[in-house]
């Protein structure tokens, strides 16, 4: 499907991969890894055809296509979101303008004229091929896509303008997922996606028919679709036909084995070169000193991959609070009419680690702004004895003051006795050296996440509100975070829609949604199969209940044995009769499906002309409905020629 040759790219001297070799085959699904700034995103630009390679070639398949959807930065206004959506569909959309302009032609053109039939037969071929890529059932697959996306139908009438950058995104990525390229190419396409839409988006690219690329922060995300690892480092890239569970641990035995490598070369390299330099000026030697310096520079080095910095810290030890963290007694919250919390009730207690989840605008954010001291309209909240909060709100980085250096924004919220800390506590989130005087306006988000979790860490809290802290965070930043929250000695509630750091940290899952509050007290796995209807009891009984399934089964042979006798002859005879019978019944049943056949058959020609009608797709739910209704006539008019086919 792909193929790298020799590819290079470099900027301006550095140099970013070198001499490349590398192939995708149809259908495979690749999670690209490497530390950031490795080339990641550039080498999709490239294979995209967005960016041009220093050097080399890439080989598609013949008539295939390749498409990109980057980071951030694409942006939709002036048409309908379904017409947004429907526009990605070009291919079919000319197919369809086309066999309306034919209709309009055959309805004019006399029948007994010269161009009636080659018309006819144009239109047919048109309309077969239409049929094929499935322009009759394009509207339901938009409604599917926008649905899995986690648009409503009310908003399918909403101009594009009206949504805000992270839905601006999903729709970029609806249109991607309808055109349906040869070659996916995805760039942390779960960042502007709630937890719904990300299992939605994980079934749709593990069945997807053509070949995905993605970049991903997601664990979770890349453990389910993807089955093979590609990392860049060292300006090249090498394969791991795994999950990203099972590479993090094949990359540390490759490591460990190319450090032993590197270790016992080094040894050897360090022997020749004591021999050179001992027998260099000694003539008796010099043969020996020749063949030995030839064979240095025939040695090929083992490079190592460049140890990943990571985030170290730990939060401060949490001061000692009451059994009883936070009461929330029949609150409501609302914003005019909008009522996003009904007369909610939640307790948390001590040493709790709870996960708000829910689709985004279920009301997760309101929710944690309130616990964090905000205005509700009714009902009370009470923090318990001796409770000292931490928020961090969900646009905590933009909260910083871009004007300011890294240094100088943690000193102006530094209590006194912590200044000595500060450069540990900024070299401990990466920041060293000249990079604690960059602006925070010239941070990166990850960047400036990085920089708000320190902030945290300059007072000491039992309770910590963490609203989406994972952020714009690398893999191995997740991680380091993960294990500091669980070593945090107080309480945490938190929304987070990265499913691995979910189920790593939380003791207790809060579902928010249509004003309620629902709990389920377990991890994230817990959550997902009650949600599934596995459980039926809760799991402190340590168990879910038996369900026994008997069934039956009979197995009836006959055997035909040529007769021999008088009884044997009668007894032919019935068999005869009786599958004469048979026969007959099967007849008659297969009359009665030729005839449902015909019927549907002509549902379907009515059901398509009606389609190809002039402006018949302009309402998106008219259109919707035609599309379900011919999907659902296709799937019984096969159901019946399998039935026919078993009767035959």
């Amino acid at each position: 499907m792909l193929q790298l040759v020799n590819l290079s790219k470099d900027y301006s001297g550095r140099v970013l991969f070198a001499n490349i070799s590398w192939h995708l085959r149809k259908g495979e699904r690749v999670a690209l890894i490497g530390e950031n700034g490795a080339g990641k995103s550039t080498l999709m630009k490239i294979i995209a055809g967005l960016e041009e390679s220093s050097a080399g070639d890439i080989q598609l398949a013949k008539g295939a296509r390749a498409a990109y959807l980057p980071q951030d930065g694409i942006v939709s206004s002036g048409r309908m979101l379904f017409h947004e959506a429907r526009s990605a569909l070009s291919e079919l959309l000319a197919l369809e303008e086309e066999l309306h302009r034919l209709g309009q032609e055959l309805e004019q053109l006399p029948h007994d004229s010269t161009e009636h039939d080659s018309l006819l037969h144009r239109y047919g071929e048109l309309q077969e091929q239409f049929r094929h890529r499935g322009g009759y059932t394009m509207e339901a697959e938009i409604g599917t896509v926008l649905k899995g996306l986690g648009f409503s139908q009310e908003d399918w009438h909403k101009d594009c303008g009206e949504f805000s950058g992270g839905w601006q995104m999903r729709i970029a990525l609806a249109r991607l997922l309808l055109q349906k390229p040869d070659v996916l190419l995805l760039d942390e396409p779960t960042n502007h996606l709630d937890i719904e839409a990300r299992n939605w988006l994980e079934q749709y690219l593990c069945s997807y028919p053509g070949s995905v690329i993605l970049v991903s922060h997601d664990r979770f995300f890349m453990d389910q679709v993807c089955s093979r690892i590609a990392e860049v480092w060292n300006h090249t890239i090498t394969d791991y036909h795994c999950s990203y569970s099972t590479y993090l641990i094949q990359r540390e035995e490759r490591v460990s084995a190319l450090r032993e490598a590197k270790r016992l070369q080094d040894e050897e390299v360090q022997k020749t070169e004591d021999f050179i330099r001992r027998f260099r000026y000694q003539a008796n030697k010099a043969s020996l000193v020749q063949s030995r310096i030839k064979q240095l520079e025939k040695v090929e080095r083992i490079e190592l991959p460049p140890e990943r910095k990571k985030i170290r810290f730990q939060f401060p030890d949490a001061p000692k609070s009451g059994r009883i963290v936070l009461e929330l007694q029949g609150l409501t919250r609302s914003y005019g009419s909008n009522v996003v919390l009904n007369k909610v009730d939640l307790t948390v207690e001590k040493g709790e680690r709870v996960a708000l989840v829910g689709h985004n605008g279920a009301g997760k954010s309101t929710l944690m702004a309130v616990l964090a001291g905000g205005e509700y309209q009714d009902g009370s909240l009470k923090p318990g004895h001796n409770v000292v909060a931490d928020y961090f709100a969900q646009d905590q980085a933009n909260v910083l003051d871009a004007t300011r250096t890294a240094y100088d924004e943690l000193y102006s919220d530094c209590p006194y006795e912590m200044v000595p800390k500060l450069r540990d506590i900024l070299g401990a989130f990466l920041f060293s050296g000249d990079d604690i005087h960059k602006k925070v306006g010239v941070l990166s988000g990850g960047e400036r996440n990085r920089l708000a979790l320190a902030k945290m860490l300059l007072r000491p809290s039992n309770l910590l509100l963490m609203d989406e802290p994972t952020n714009h965070l690398d893999l191995f930043s997740k991680e380091v975070l993960l294990d500091a929250l669980k070593g945090f000695d107080g309480t945490v509630v938190f929304v987070s829609h990265d499913r691995y750091f979910v189920n790593g940290l939380a003791t207790r899952i809060v579902e928010v949604g249509e004003g309620k509050l629902t709990d389920y007290y377990g991890d994230y796995e817990y959550y997902l199969e009650k949600k599934a209807g596995e459980l039926d009891i809760p799991p402190a009984s340590g168990r879910p209940s038996k369900q026994a399934v008997e069934t039956t089964a009979g197995i009836t042979g006959v055997c035909e044995l040529p007769p021999q006798n008088k009884e044997d002859r009668l007894k032919d005879r019935e068999e005869q009769k009786h599958r004469k019978k048979e026969e007959q019944a099967r007849e008659k049943q297969q009359q009665s499906i030729e005839k449902e056949i015909a019927a549907v058959e002509q549902k379907i020609a009515e059901l398509e002309t009606e389609m190809n009608r002039p402006g018949f797709f302009d309402d998106p739910e008219q259109g919707l409905a035609a599309g379900e209704q011919h999907t659902a006539l296709n799937t019984r008019l096969e159901e019946l020629y399998a039935q026919w086919e078993s009767c035959a």
